[in-house]
């Protein structure tokens, strides 16, 4: 009797060992499989963002100068000079807000519009969504310049065939209507990209309750903004989130259209930051601006990220 009930137990413990290694191969063998797809994307996402990332932490309490192999360890002094004397960077930041909530509300606004109008029942609605897209495709640069010409060349041109004011305005030359002018071109290069998210959003809203209320006589408006707005509040997160970090680094097209002119007037913290590292040679301070940086980025963002997310729960 014994010898039957230990026999068992072996039988069993075997088993149980058994299936234990089958478990093991194959979570192996999905770790791995994860791994070859996850691991690349991961490796050179570690050694572009997230090796640099503290290196520009450590280097933000320095004093380097970008070139020279002596690296001086300098403490908070960077970041008492930003909050003390660094009225440029101030200037900078505020000029960057204000863009940021003009850019946002107009380049969402535009893009929500194309999307009602593009997601009815027209013929050339994919020729026109094509064409909306395009100018998200064109690099900031070469936007910037291409629009830096309409400005100063084709405006002018037109104001004079036409003595129309609005053409006769010194675009580029004046620190108010620069900051439009790239608000107009921010807004006409973004438009399109976040055109596509509200169409993929709109296209998700059941018609049936659409038509519904359209037979119980709701309004175009009632219906727009009590029915197809809340339904599509998860669209309005992920574009606000995107215009907003957008809007806060742009660089590229800034640096094209106005170059931070007239008189620093029109300067975004980004080319502040290129200007401090890059062109005056102070890396450890532009580094330290960096990092202040994308601590303001990060909550707008955050709070942004989570008042939408509320009104999806509301919705």
């Amino acid at each position: 009797m014994n010898t039957r009930i230990n026999s068992n137990q072996l039988e069993t413990s075997s088993d149980v060992n058994l299936k234990l290694k089958t478990k093991r191969k194959l979570s192996m063998k999905k770790f791995l499989s994860y791994m070859a797809f996850v691991g690349p994307a991961l490796l050179f996402f570690i050694l572009i963002q997230i090796i640099p990332f503290f290196m520009g932490i450590y280097y933000s309490f320095t004093s380097w100068n970008g070139v020279s192999s002596t690296i001086e360890w300098v403490g908070l002094d960077n970041y008492v000079k930003i909050f003390t004397g660094d009225e440029k960077f101030f200037n900078s930041f505020l000029f960057t807000t204000k863009f940021m909530f003009a850019a946002v509300i107009i380049s969402n606004l535009i893009g929500f519009t194309l999307a009602l109008l593009l997601n009815a029942a027209l013929k050339t609605k994919n020729i026109l969504r094509t064409v909306f897209f395009i100018p998200n495709v064109i690099g900031g640069l070469l936007l910037g310049f291409i629009w830096q010409f309409i400005f100063v060349k084709g405006f002018a041109s037109i104001g004079n065939l036409t003595d129309i004011g609005f053409f006769k305005l010194p675009w580029l030359g004046d620190e108010a209507t620069a900051f439009w002018g790239i608000v107009i071109v921010f807004a006409w290069q973004i438009s399109g990209y976040m055109m596509v998210i509200y169409i993929a959003a709109l296209q998700g809203v059941d018609t049936s309750l659409l038509e519904a209320a359209k037979i119980d006589g709701a309004s175009n408006w009632s219906v727009l903004t009590k029915i197809i707005v809340p339904l599509i509040i998860p669209a309005f997160t992920i574009c606000f989130f995107l215009t907003i970090s957008m809007a806060f680094k742009i660089f590229d097209l800034n640096l094209s259209l106005t170059g931070g002119g007239p008189f620093n007037s029109t300067e975004s913290v980004a080319i502040n930051i290129y200007q401090e590292a890059f062109m005056n040679n102070r890396y450890g301070l532009g580094t330290a601006k960096s990092i202040l940086f994308f601590l303001i980025v990060a909550v707008f963002t955050t709070f942004q990220v989570l008042y939408t997310k509320k009104k999806e729960v509301e919705a």
